[in-house]
Protein backbone atom coordinates (compact mmCIF):
# COMPACT_ATOMS: atom_id res chain seq x y z
CA UNK A 1 0.00 0.00 0.00
CA UNK A 2 2.80 2.24 0.48
CA UNK A 3 3.42 2.87 -3.35
CA UNK A 4 -0.08 4.75 -3.41
CA UNK A 5 2.23 7.21 -1.45
CA UNK A 6 4.33 8.08 -3.59
CA UNK A 7 4.21 11.63 -5.48
CA UNK A 8 4.05 10.60 -9.17
CA UNK A 9 2.81 7.54 -10.89
CA UNK A 10 2.55 6.60 -14.48
CA UNK A 11 0.84 3.96 -16.23
CA UNK A 12 0.68 1.53 -13.14
CA UNK A 13 -2.41 -0.89 -12.98
CA UNK A 14 -3.15 -1.22 -9.10
CA UNK A 15 -5.19 -3.78 -7.88
CA UNK A 16 -7.09 -5.32 -4.87
CA UNK A 17 -5.91 -2.49 -2.95
CA UNK A 18 -7.54 -1.62 0.27
CA UNK A 19 -6.97 1.97 1.29
CA UNK A 20 -10.63 2.67 3.21
CA UNK A 21 -10.29 5.18 5.26
CA UNK A 22 -6.77 6.37 4.64
CA UNK A 23 -5.48 9.67 2.98
CA UNK A 24 -3.27 10.54 0.19
CA UNK A 25 -2.42 14.40 -0.05
CA UNK A 26 -0.75 15.47 -3.56
CA UNK A 27 -0.41 12.48 -5.82
CA UNK A 28 -0.74 12.34 -9.36
CA UNK A 29 -1.71 9.35 -11.40
CA UNK A 30 -1.20 9.36 -14.90
CA UNK A 31 -2.75 6.87 -17.51
CA UNK A 32 -3.02 4.47 -14.26
CA UNK A 33 -5.94 2.07 -13.90
CA UNK A 34 -7.70 0.87 -10.32
CA UNK A 35 -9.20 -2.66 -10.37
CA UNK A 36 -11.47 -4.06 -7.72
CA UNK A 37 -9.89 -1.41 -4.63
CA UNK A 38 -11.59 0.06 -1.93
CA UNK A 39 -11.36 3.72 -1.41
CA UNK A 40 -14.24 3.78 0.43
CA UNK A 41 -14.58 6.82 2.99
CA UNK A 42 -10.83 7.79 2.07
CA UNK A 43 -9.41 11.28 1.61
CA UNK A 44 -7.67 12.19 -1.56
CA UNK A 45 -7.29 15.94 -1.38
CA UNK A 46 -5.14 17.77 -4.11
CA UNK A 47 -4.46 14.69 -6.18
CA UNK A 48 -4.87 14.51 -9.64
CA UNK A 49 -5.84 11.53 -11.64
CA UNK A 50 -5.68 12.21 -15.58
CA UNK A 51 -6.46 9.48 -18.37
CA UNK A 52 -7.33 6.83 -15.55
CA UNK A 53 -9.57 4.07 -15.03
CA UNK A 54 -11.51 2.92 -11.93
CA UNK A 55 -12.78 -0.52 -12.71
CA UNK A 56 -14.76 -2.69 -10.14
CA UNK A 57 -13.98 -0.58 -7.19
CA UNK A 58 -16.18 1.21 -4.42
CA UNK A 59 -15.26 4.43 -4.08
CA UNK A 60 -18.26 5.13 -1.09
CA UNK A 61 -17.98 8.36 0.64
CA UNK A 62 -14.32 9.16 -0.56
CA UNK A 63 -13.68 12.94 -0.47
CA UNK A 64 -11.94 14.54 -3.17
CA UNK A 65 -11.64 18.07 -2.14
CA UNK A 66 -9.52 19.87 -4.77
CA UNK A 67 -8.96 17.16 -6.91
CA UNK A 68 -8.39 17.17 -10.62
CA UNK A 69 -10.24 14.25 -12.39
CA UNK A 70 -9.40 14.46 -16.10
CA UNK A 71 -10.15 12.10 -18.61
CA UNK A 72 -11.36 9.25 -15.99
CA UNK A 73 -13.58 6.44 -16.83
CA UNK A 74 -15.21 4.65 -14.08
CA UNK A 75 -16.50 0.76 -14.59
CA UNK A 76 -18.54 -1.31 -12.61
CA UNK A 77 -17.97 1.02 -9.62
CA UNK A 78 -19.67 1.98 -6.56
CA UNK A 79 -19.29 5.36 -5.64
CA UNK A 80 -21.96 6.65 -2.97
CA UNK A 81 -22.50 9.70 -1.67
CA UNK A 82 -19.21 11.04 -3.32
CA UNK A 83 -19.47 14.99 -3.78
CA UNK A 84 -17.44 15.55 -6.89
CA UNK A 85 -18.63 19.28 -6.79
CA UNK A 86 -15.37 19.66 -4.40
CA UNK A 87 -13.14 18.49 -7.49
CA UNK A 88 -11.73 20.88 -9.37
CA UNK A 89 -13.47 22.54 -12.49
CA UNK A 90 -10.71 22.83 -14.44
CA UNK A 91 -10.39 19.76 -17.04
CA UNK A 92 -13.40 18.20 -14.97
CA UNK A 93 -14.17 14.79 -17.22
CA UNK A 94 -15.65 11.79 -16.30
CA UNK A 95 -17.69 8.50 -17.63
CA UNK A 96 -19.90 6.33 -15.60
CA UNK A 97 -20.63 3.04 -16.88
CA UNK A 98 -22.18 -0.07 -15.17
CA UNK A 99 -21.72 2.57 -11.88
CA UNK A 100 -23.97 2.96 -8.95
CA UNK A 101 -23.94 6.73 -8.04
CA UNK A 102 -26.76 7.23 -5.63
CA UNK A 103 -26.94 10.20 -3.37
CA UNK A 104 -23.54 11.86 -5.31
CA UNK A 105 -23.65 15.90 -5.63
CA UNK A 106 -22.26 17.19 -9.24
CA UNK A 107 -23.71 20.88 -7.90
CA UNK A 108 -22.18 23.54 -10.01
CA UNK A 109 -19.94 21.34 -12.14
CA UNK A 110 -19.39 22.34 -15.79
CA UNK A 111 -19.70 18.59 -17.33
CA UNK A 112 -20.87 18.85 -21.10
CA UNK A 113 -21.04 15.45 -23.00
CA UNK A 114 -20.59 13.33 -20.00
CA UNK A 115 -21.74 9.66 -20.62
CA UNK A 116 -23.58 7.87 -18.45
CA UNK A 117 -24.34 4.40 -19.06
CA UNK A 118 -26.64 1.41 -17.51
CA UNK A 119 -26.25 3.87 -14.03
CA UNK A 120 -28.21 4.04 -11.14
CA UNK A 121 -28.31 7.58 -10.16
CA UNK A 122 -31.02 7.98 -7.68
CA UNK A 123 -31.23 11.09 -5.62
CA UNK A 124 -27.69 12.85 -7.17
CA UNK A 125 -28.40 16.22 -7.53
CA UNK A 126 -27.24 17.94 -10.14
CA UNK A 127 -28.34 21.26 -9.56
CA UNK A 128 -26.77 24.40 -11.55
CA UNK A 129 -24.96 21.88 -13.24
CA UNK A 130 -23.94 22.16 -17.20
CA UNK A 131 -24.31 18.77 -18.84
CA UNK A 132 -25.04 19.95 -22.56
CA UNK A 133 -24.85 17.01 -24.79
CA UNK A 134 -24.52 14.47 -21.88
CA UNK A 135 -26.28 11.20 -22.18
CA UNK A 136 -28.23 9.20 -19.83
CA UNK A 137 -27.95 5.56 -21.72
CA UNK A 138 -30.75 3.41 -19.48
CA UNK A 139 -29.82 5.08 -16.23
CA UNK A 140 -32.14 5.18 -13.24
CA UNK A 141 -32.48 8.94 -12.13
CA UNK A 142 -35.26 8.04 -9.36
CA UNK A 143 -35.01 11.36 -6.95
CA UNK A 144 -32.55 12.91 -9.04
CA UNK A 145 -32.22 16.62 -8.82
CA UNK A 146 -32.34 19.12 -11.80
CA UNK A 147 -32.26 22.26 -10.73
CA UNK A 148 -31.12 25.46 -12.89
CA UNK A 149 -29.35 22.70 -14.98
CA UNK A 150 -28.52 22.96 -18.44
CA UNK A 151 -29.19 19.63 -20.18
CA UNK A 152 -30.07 21.21 -23.69
CA UNK A 153 -28.80 18.54 -26.31
CA UNK A 154 -28.93 16.04 -23.43
CA UNK A 155 -30.25 12.46 -24.74
CA UNK A 156 -32.45 10.94 -21.72
CA UNK A 157 -34.41 8.62 -24.72
CA UNK A 158 -33.56 5.32 -22.54
CA UNK A 159 -33.23 6.94 -18.95
CA UNK A 160 -36.10 6.24 -16.36
CA UNK A 161 -37.73 7.63 -13.11
CA UNK A 162 -37.15 11.24 -14.27
CA UNK A 163 -38.31 14.39 -13.29
CA UNK A 164 -37.15 16.97 -14.76
CA UNK A 165 -39.21 20.55 -14.96
CA UNK A 166 -38.92 22.50 -17.97
CA UNK A 167 -39.38 25.50 -16.63
CA UNK A 168 -36.16 25.54 -14.38
CA UNK A 169 -34.27 24.19 -16.48
CA UNK A 170 -32.71 24.78 -20.10
CA UNK A 171 -33.56 21.52 -21.95
CA UNK A 172 -33.65 23.15 -25.11
CA UNK A 173 -32.82 20.33 -28.16
CA UNK A 174 -32.36 17.77 -25.58
CA UNK A 175 -34.02 14.07 -26.41
CA UNK A 176 -36.90 12.05 -24.18
CA UNK A 177 -38.56 9.29 -25.05
CA UNK A 178 -42.51 8.98 -25.24
CA UNK A 179 -42.59 6.78 -21.86
CA UNK A 180 -40.14 9.79 -20.39
CA UNK A 181 -42.97 12.22 -21.65
CA UNK A 182 -44.65 12.36 -17.47
CA UNK A 183 -41.11 12.64 -15.99
CA UNK A 184 -41.48 16.21 -17.96
CA UNK A 185 -44.66 17.15 -17.13
CA UNK A 186 -44.78 15.60 -13.24
CA UNK A 187 -45.60 19.20 -11.68
CA UNK A 188 -48.85 19.56 -13.61
CA UNK A 189 -50.58 16.03 -11.84
CA UNK A 190 -51.61 15.47 -15.47
CA UNK A 191 -53.05 11.76 -15.87
CA UNK A 192 -51.21 10.68 -19.06
CA UNK A 193 -52.78 7.37 -21.22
Amino acid sequence: MDYLLNMLHDDITFEDISYAGQTVTGAEYNGCTFKRCDFSNSVFPNDKFIDCVFDGCNLSMMKLPKTTLSSVEFKNCKILGVNFSECNDFLFTVDFRGCILDYSSFMLKKMPKTCFSKSSLKEVTFTQATLTGSVFDDCDLYGAVFNRTDISSGNFSTAYNFDIDPEINIIKKASFSAQGLPGLLSKYQLKIV
